[in-house]
């Protein structure tokens, strides 16, 4: 089982209000592969809410509250979820403070990115699950029909 950031599938969940669609990440849904959720949602955060970014290990919003609380719990129900699901593998959204994986933003609020890992990427991480992103569909794949040993042709 794979989870995917729900952002991905047009759900309006991103702290913006907006959901962004990536076919290539509907199909593993659709085929029963992957399990849809949002972290920051199940953390308990509004949508939509200010931006946040992870500033020395807290996540602090662009009105300078501290989200970490929220952003831990749904790290942890994430991990969760996973277990119940034997989920191996996550497409999760880059850049953000629970599912950036290698890359994040600073902290300043400055659009500037710096290397680090969002709250649940780094919790998914740390249990076993490989990290991808909306940018890695090759490698994605690869990894997917290698850990499950398929054929070319049962690869979405």
């Amino acid at each position: 089982m794979v989870i995917v950031s729900a952002c991905f599938l047009g759900v309006k969940c991103r702290y913006n209000g907006e959901g962004v669609s990536y076919p290539w990440i509907e199909d593993w849904v659709k085929d029963g592969k992957a399990i849809v959720l949002c972290p920051e949602v199940l953390g308990n955060l509004p949508i939509p809410r200010p931006p946040c970014e992870i500033q020395a290990f807290r996540v602090i919003d662009k009105c300078g509250k501290d989200q970490t609380e929220a952003f831990l719990v749904g790290a942890q129900k994430t991990l969760e979820i996973a277990k119940i699901t034997n989920a191996t593998m996550a497409i999760l959204k880059s850049k953000s403070p629970s599912c950036g994986f290698g890359e994040i933003y600073d902290g300043n609020f400055s659009g500037k990115i710096v290397r680090g890992n969002g709250m649940t990427a780094e919790l998914l991480s740390r249990h076993g699950i490989a990290i991808f992103n909306e940018d890695q569909e090759i490698e994605f794949k690869k990894s997917y029909k290698e850990k499950y040993k398929l054929e070319k042709s049962e690869v979405v």
